[in-house]
């Protein structure tokens, strides 16, 4: 299937204002908001890959140090994210066993996963699910902030249980790695450029064209 690019109209869109410009020349300004234009993201791929290699990196130590330190009269606990999900589901907290589950072990795979996809698609110029590519990035934007759900559970109980006084809880150094996890996947998704989804190989794009006029004969 043939898609219409605003690069093949000879236009470019400003990424500040939104702008269309007809006939700029890449890197040119942009006369509203002065903004340098652009057809595609500069270094796009390099930088994308950099930051989601360091989040796989970084996603092992976030599931296997502690993120949370409980001292009391008891002794003192360690527990890692997953540690912590079975803690909670053991004691019948099963909602929000799941929702940790979800937000801080799927999620942040999902969004791993997925922009290893839409990285190598888009290196292999694949015309592969174009649409559906295009849409599972918007979901990745979509989902990016909650995934700092867990952070924000063990700021809370910290501040919660000094309050109470039964005991202390601080955050372990998993909670670092889990939100260095974080910020890596979205500054992947970041230096991603969407656009180069629709940038595929012209000869399979000949091949899709003329497969159709043959059907439609």
């Amino acid at each position: 299937m043939t898609v219409t690019r605003a690069i093949d109209l000879d236009m470019i869109g400003c990424r500040h204002c939104g702008t269309v410009w007809e006939g700029a020349a890449d890197g040119e300004a942009c006369s509203r908001c002065g903004t340098r234009l652009h057809i595609r993201k500069p270094d796009s791929l390099n930088r994308t890959w950099a930051f989601l290699i360091s989040a796989c990196l970084m996603y092992i130590p976030a599931n296997m140090l502690p993120v949370m330190m409980t001292r009391s009269l008891l002794g003192t606990s360690n527990d890692t994210i997953l540690s912590g999900i079975i803690f909670f589901w053991v004691s019948g907290s099963y909602g929000l066993a799941a929702i940790i589950f979800v937000a801080s072990f799927l999620v942040p795979l999902f969004k791993l996963a997925a922009l290893f996809v839409l990285v190598v698609s888009a290196q292999r110029r694949s015309n592969w699910r174009r649409e559906e590519r295009a849409k599972l990035y918007h979901v990745i934007e979509i989902i990016g902030r909650w995934s700092m759900l867990d952070v924000f559970v063990v700021a809370l109980l910290a501040g919660l249980v000094r309050i109470q006084g039964f005991a202390e809880i601080t955050a372990g150094v998993g909670i670092a790695a889990f939100g260095a996890v974080v910020v890596l996947t979205m500054l992947a998704s970041l230096s991603f450029d969407p656009k180069l989804t629709w940038d595929g190989d012209p000869d399979e794009d000949t091949k899709d064209t003329e497969d159709i006029t043959k059907r439609s004969q």
